[in-house]
């Protein structure tokens, strides 16, 4: 595989990464849960609200890129449900901090990226094809 062709792989797996990620932020943004309390955890037997995930990508020396899913920060946003039944004195509870807007957006990104690296991928198969029948 030439060097081209695995950068642009690199470039594939990245844009997938991003779309699972954001998939599952989409899926689970109303999973709320019980209000942490100062101390950062919820009480006992209470659900936990999703934590959203968000795709950090960086460059590979020589070409290419690599990601890592880390939580989001802020991971959860108080709102008002006072008919849940884990919601604090004051009916909030801790709803997953997504926003559909951004996500739409990082899907759309991820897309682009997609089909801009699998025509990299397609015009250097092309290229080698050409290049070997020229040779032969």
């Amino acid at each position: 595989m030439s060097s081209i062709s695995s950068i642009a792989v690199s470039g594939l797996n990245a844009a997938t990464r991003r779309i699972e990620v954001s998939a599952s932020n989409v899926a689970n943004q109303q999973s709320t849960g019980a209000l942490p309390g100062a101390n950062g955890t919820v009480p006992a037997g209470a659900p936990q609200a999703y934590r959203p995930l968000q795709v950090n990508q960086t460059a590979v020396p020589g070409g290419g890129t690599q990601t890592s899913v880390t939580p989001s920060s802020p991971g959860t946003v108080p709102v008002s449900d006072p008919q849940a039944p884990f919601a604090n004195a004051d009916g909030m509870v801790a709803a997953p901090n997504v926003d559909l807007a951004q996500e739409l957006i990082g899907q759309m990104v991820a897309k682009y990226s997609y089909t801009a690296n699998l025509a990299t991928l397609k015009a250097d198969n092309a290229m080698t094809k050409s290049l070997l029948d020229a040779t032969a």
